[in-house]
């Protein structure tokens, strides 16, 4: 970009008429007060002087043109008398320093702070302006004392001491430092209280007394003149108010001619609005002496074109007679225009007025609105033509209504409408149009897929079909020439009649047979379609099971299309039978033959498809699939292939069907285990549909031997342990077998040595007892069972007495203790006496045993009832909750485990109300701390006591406080779960070794002790980050690092992996830019270092060879993002290193020699091509220089001269003396900025133009 800049310069040179040319006429032109100095301007005289700028908004462009930095700094000073002594001895540390962060994280500005040695403090604020100016507010609050003054102003002013929304009080503190309060609305206070730093009170003090004294040389004047007069004073577009404005300075405000009021309101300086307000009352009273008023009767639908675009016409009326024209209101009836002005002009405003009104004329055209668009045309042609003569017409068509309306000039508008009148008429001639109600449900198929029939139809007739489709209407329109619609209408007709005569119906498929039915890429159903083309055939979706094939089409047809589809799907299936026929591996290759011959020959012959197994595949099935008989004719083919070439026998062994899966096994293990163990025979049992006991064994006639004899017996075996028998009883009796943990079943499978399974929930059958083993132990089983049953199911009755005061106890909550003991005992029915009965009789139905196992289960619970007692624990009500936890689960825990009730007492009613505290232990505990347990007395006692060790207790254990640090945080965390504790850590500010830990007393005890366990490991840890905070530092040349840290970080990644180690490589620019860090343990540290030496030295060996590239060509050598250089360096194995600068050349080379060498040749060849093409890219005329004008410069009397001191050009910029920046002159103020009134005389300015 520099040699481009040069290069426009030197071409300028020339340009201008007073350089010197090489001639000697124009020598004698340069003359200078010596030979050896030159004038400035004289060598570089100023450019043509060009036409002055135009004038443009300047503080638009310099906004838009403004770039800068949005970050402000401010520095300031608190003096050591008027600082804060609470922060004067700590300052920078502790609180100064949390103050100084938290008005940071407040405000978002950076602070810095420094201390002078006269106790005075620096403050260096930077940031946004706004967040500067809080930062340096909250800053004087907290760091200098704060001063208050009070000042009295009158409350009308404080609006506008507030601003909008309170945003100017808000900016005055910001830019104070001060806190400003103003009382409020209700108050009647005129005190305003400025709180801050002395100067900061003095600032706002002055704001707020300009703000004020500003208002109070303001005023407000209300005057009443008659609406008809607003006009005049108003002027013609608001003049005259204007100019009143202007010249008085105060602000009009003149009701708007829509509402009717008479006040003029007028504010501002007092003077201003006095002398407005008497030169509005001078033209009142000068328009009420010569005012007169005309009505004039003009229709409502001219009225428009009196008042004008927006009331121009009314307002040039106005200039033009000095007479205003009323209007009426929208809404009157009348069309009456009332004119108001002196007697002289009232004829003329008037005639005006009647111009205008019937400047313009209105006429309407009857026209259909289905015609619309057609007198519109496409794009607006048709109207576009009727119009295009009378330019000042204009013709509105709403299609709400049967008409057009044309407005304009009355001669226009007639010959507009007799033209528009005809246009219609020949449109109605030749266009009509047809209405048809049809079906929604046919619109779909009206339209076509893609709109293919809808666009066909309006093709071939040269109409427009419209589908109308709104609520209760449902309409085909067709428009256009009379024949096109009648085909049209015609051929809609037929299609809808068609449709209706159309009926749908669905068959139903079987879903596996949907891919045949589709053939090859579609190619059976698309022969079907186009069989039937009049019937639309829609398949199923893939993956529907249920869906059916949907045929809709002429009643006739679909039959027809529905018995092709049962006879194609019929033949489908016939031809879709599937065989499997086992063969032996290594038989295969017999069936398929020579080049697959004897195969080909089958499916030829039968018309079947035959699938062997792939060539990898372990399994030995060979697949046919077609018709049954052809299927079967080929699995007997293929069978008598494989029996020729094999020693191949089948037999059948007759087992009976119920030991058919046991002796498969789970999973076909066991079955498939003997036919591994027998050379691979094929063993096929029945279908489970069928009745047969023949089990067929096939293959070699030993192998087939080995597998039958072990067939038998397993099966053998299962018939021994695999009788069974079935006893039934009722599901509420079974408990009552099974005993108590299961005795009585126990004993009876001890007795017979049988099995015996009692139905489970998931069982259908609830009664079926199942008895499995020998034939001998399942008999003996199914006897002791069945007189076990015949006892329970014997129904009793029986009756106990019980207490009658017990008897709510067991009627309760709807006789759930009845429901209880009732499925504990076998379902037995328990009858206690109605409510109001004086009986203790109870009683009871149901089986023998049952009414025992009740009667003992009832004693049981009164014993409980007469043995229950109350106890009181009494726990401090503060620690209710943490006893019950969470929704109650420990009290809910304890009431299960000790069978009790535990009542804890209501809240205290009285909390927060003015009782005292009781702070001694000892003390009497109140009605609020006692808790209710009630039961057996010694579940009770143990119930209290396992409350009580839920109380939580406090105990301190001692941490060391240089490990807190390391205790805060996950680890405490994890203790407070583990051990369901509370651990308080002391505060940051306070010193202190203890920890409090609150819980149970025995997770406490197991919390304490894992605290000390972790204090053990936190101090191993301590230890361990200490030796890890060895720190080593060495001298590396800051060339070396980017190897050090190896291509995306992979080297110095490697060794802090290796050594465990943090490594601290400097930028750049900082000071001390070659030293490398090294944290870790002390022997790693040394060997990474060692590592990284080791690299520095690998690097000082290699060989280095400087080349000189021109430097334009060195971001071509390194390519986007570096990818060129790297492909170089990767070819040629070295490092390539280029200049920082861009306008240095040297370029390193490192590397074997060899390499660098070819590199070096490689690069220079490169760089040759690449200027090149530099060169010829900005090649461009030589630009003159003073070496051009040597000999004019120099002149022919140079040899008598005396000797040189060189060139030498005086006056130029450097030589002139810096400006006086107190000079107005200089530094003139800029537009609507204060003048001086004096501005003093300065010398010339010191830059700009001198000649």
């Amino acid at each position: 970009m520099m040699h481009q800049q040069s290069m426009m310069v030197g071409d300028m040179i020339p340009v201008h008429s007073e350089i010197p040319v090489h001639n000697n006429d124009d020598m004698n032109n340069v003359a200078f007060e010596n030979n050896s100095s030159y004038a400035y301007d004289d060598l570089f005289p100023a450019l043509p002087h060009s036409q002055p700028p135009v004038q443009r908004n300047i503080q638009q462009v310099s906004n838009k043109l403004r770039v800068g930095s949005t970050l402000h700094t401010q520095v300031f000073h608190v003096p050591y008398e008027e600082r804060k002594l609470d922060n004067a001895n700590t300052f920078g540390e502790g609180e100064s320093l949390r103050t100084c962060q938290a008005i940071t994280k407040d405000t978002g500005a950076h602070i810095e702070i420094s201390t002078s040695k006269d106790g005075s403090l620096t403050f260096l604020i930077t940031g946004k302006h706004s967040a500067v100016l809080d930062a340096r507010r909250l800053i004087l609050t907290h760091f200098q004392q704060q001063a208050s003054k009070q000042i009295t102003i009158p409350k009308e002013h404080y609006r506008w001491i507030l601003g909008k929304q309170g945003q100017k009080l808000k900016e005055l503190e910001k830019v104070t430092a001060t806190k400003i309060s103003v009382p409020s609305i209700a108050d009647n206070s005129e005190i305003i209280t400025i709180t801050g730093t002395k100067e900061g009170i003095e600032k706002a003090e002055h704001e707020i007394r300009v703000c004020s004294e500003e208002q109070s040389r303001k005023a407000l004047e209300r005057i009443t003149v008659p609406k008809i007069y607003h006009p005049f004073i108003q002027g013609p577009f608001g003049e005259r108010a204007a100019a009143l404005s202007a010249e008085t300075g105060a602000r009009i405000h003149i009701p708007p001619a829509s509402t009717q009021s008479d006040e003029i309101v007028i504010a501002g300086e007092k003077t201003g609005v006095l002398a407005a307000k008497a030169q509005i009352e001078q033209i009142y009273e000068e328009m009420s002496k010569k005012c007169s008023t005309v009505r004039v009767e003009v229709p409502k639908s001219q009225h428009k074109y009196v008042i004008g675009a927006r009331g121009t016409t009314i307002q040039e009326i106005l200039r033009e007679t000095g007479v205003s024209v009323e209007m009426p209101p929208p809404n009157s009836p009348t069309g009456t225009i009332t004119l108001h002005g002196p007697h002289n002009k009232i004829g003329l405003a008037l005639s005006k007025v009647c111009e205008k009104a019937n400047s313009v004329k209105t006429a309407t055209v009857d026209a259909p609105t289905w015609i619309h668009k057609y007198i519109i045309g496409k794009n607006g042609s048709n109207i576009k033509k009727i119009t295009q003569d009378f330019s000042k017409v204009h013709v509105d068509i709403t299609h709400s209504e049967d008409k057009v309306k044309i407005d304009g000039p009355p001669e226009e508008v007639e010959r507009a409408q007799v033209e528009l009148d005809e246009f219609v008429k020949n449109l109605l001639a030749t266009l009509t149009y047809v209405e048809l109600s049809v079906d929604p449900k046919f619109f779909k198929h009206i339209i076509g897929k893609s709109g293919s029939n809808i666009n066909r139809l309006k093709e071939e007739t040269g109409v427009v079909i419209n589908i109308i489709e709104n609520e209760g209407t449902n309409v085909i329109r067709i428009e256009g020439s009379h024949q096109g619609v009648a085909d049209a209408e015609r051929e809609l007709r037929d299609m809808v009649m068609k449709l209706e005569k159309e009926r749908t119906k669905e068959v139903y498929v079987d879903h596996r047979y949907i891919k045949s039915l589709i053939g090859v890429k579609g190619e059976k159903i698309r022969e079907i379609r186009e069989k039937f083309d009049r019937v639309l055939i829609s398949l199923p979706d893939q993956g529907q099971k249920r869906s059916p094939i949907k045929l809709r089409g002429p009643q006739e047809d679909i039959e027809k299309c529905e018995k092709f589809l049962h006879k194609l799907m019929k033949e489908i299936a016939e031809s879709s039978y599937v065989q499997e026929v086992p063969i032996f591996k290594q038989f295969h290759k017999f069936i398929i033959g020579k080049g697959g011959a004897n195969l080909r020959k089958i499916r030829d012959e039968t018309q079947t498809v035959i699938d062997l197994p792939a060539e990898g595949d372990d399994s030995d099935v060979i697949t046919v699939r077609g018709k049954r008989e052809n299927v079967e004719d080929a699995v007997k083919r293929i069978q008598q292939i494989h029996n020729e070439k094999a020693n191949i026998v089948t037999e059948e062994v007759t087992i009976a069907p119920k030991y058919y899966n046991s002796l498969i096994g789970a999973g076909g293990k066991l079955i498939h285990s003997i036919m591994e163990e027998c050379g691979g025979v094929l063993i096929k049992f029945p279908p489970a549909e069928s009745d047969s006991d023949k089990v067929i064994i096939r293959g070699p006639i030993e192998d087939v031997e080995k597998a039958k004899q072990q067939l038998l017996a397993h099966a053998s075996q299962r018939e021994l342990t695999s009788h069974t028998a079935t006893v039934r009883a009722k599901p509420e009796h079974h408990k009552f077998l099974i005993g108590k943990n299961g005795a009585n079943i126990k004993k009876i499978r001890e007795q017979t040595g049988a099995r015996i399974v009692f139905p489970t929930e998931k069982d259908e059958d609830k009664e079926a007892i199942f008895i499995i083993g020998r034939e001998d132990q399942v008999e003996a089983a199914r006897k002791q069972l069945e007189t076990a049953v015949a006892d329970i199911s014997n129904v009793s009755e029986g009756e106990m007495s019980v207490d009658p005061r017990h008897h709510r106890h067991f009627v309760a909550r709807r006789g759930e203790v009845l429901r209880r003991i009732a499925d504990e005992c076998g379902g037995v029915q328990i009858s206690f006496p109605r409510q109001g009965v004086a009986s203790d009789r109870v009683v009871l139905k149901g089986p023998k045993e049952c009414i025992e196992a009740a009667k003992i289960r009832i004693n049981e619970i009164i014993e409980d009832l007469e043995a229950k007692v109350t106890i009181e624990c009494i726990i401090p009500q503060k620690h209710h909750r943490t006893v019950m936890g969470a929704s109650g689960a420990k009290v809910k825990d304890i009431t299960a485990e000790f069978d009790v009730q535990i009542k804890f007492p209501d809240r205290d009613p009285t909390k927060g109300a003015d009782i005292p505290v009781r702070n001694d232990e000892s003390s009497e505990p109140g009605p609020n701390d006692i808790i209710k347990i009630t039961g057996r007395p010694k579940n009770c006692e143990d119930a209290k006591k396992a409350l009580l060790d839920q109380v939580p207790i406090t105990i301190d254990v001692e941490v060391p406080n240089d490990l807190h640090r390391l205790l805060a945080g996950q680890k405490r965390r994890d203790l407070m779960q583990t051990y369901d504790v509370h651990i308080l850590m002391p505060p940051n500010d306070e010193i202190t070794d203890i920890v409090k830990v609150t819980g149970t007393p025995t997770n406490v005890e197991k919390a304490k002790q894992a605290l000390t366990e972790k204090i053990v490991e936190m101090e191993q840890e301590k230890e361990d980050r200490l030796l890890r905070s060895f720190e080593l530092k060495f001298e590396v040349d800051p060339e070396y690092h980017p190897l050090v840290i190896g291509k995306g970080g992979s080297v110095i990644s490697k060794i802090r992996a290796d050594f465990g180690v943090q490594i601290n490589l400097p930028k750049r620019w900082e000071p001390d830019a070659n030293i490398i860090t090294i944290q870790g343990y002390e022997d790693k540290a040394i060997q990474a270092k060692e590592a990284i030496m080791a690299i520095v030295h690998q690097l000082d060996n290699q060989y280095k060879e400087e080349v000189e590239i021109d430097p334009r060509v060195h971001r071509r050598l390194i390519g986007m993002k570096g990818k060129n250089i790297r492909r170089i360096m990767d070819d040629f194995k070295v490092d390539i290193r280029f200049p920082k600068q861009g306008d240095d050349n040297i370029v390193i080379i490192a590397g074997e020699e060899s390499n660098v060498l070819d590199a070096k040749d490689h690069l220079l060849i490169l760089a040759e091509e690449y200027l090149q093409d530099v060169e010829d890219r900005y090649q461009r005329p030589a630009a003159p220089s003073l070496a051009d004008f040597g000999e004019v410069l120099s002149g022919e009397s140079a040899s008598n001269a005396p000797p040189s001191t060189g060139f030498v050009v005086k006056g130029g910029p450097w030589e002139q003396r810096a400006p006086d920046t107190a000079s107005t002159h200089e530094f003139p103020t800029m537009p609507g900025g204060p003048r001086a009134a004096n501005p003093p005389a300065s010398a010339p300015p010191a830059w700009g133009p001198r000649r």
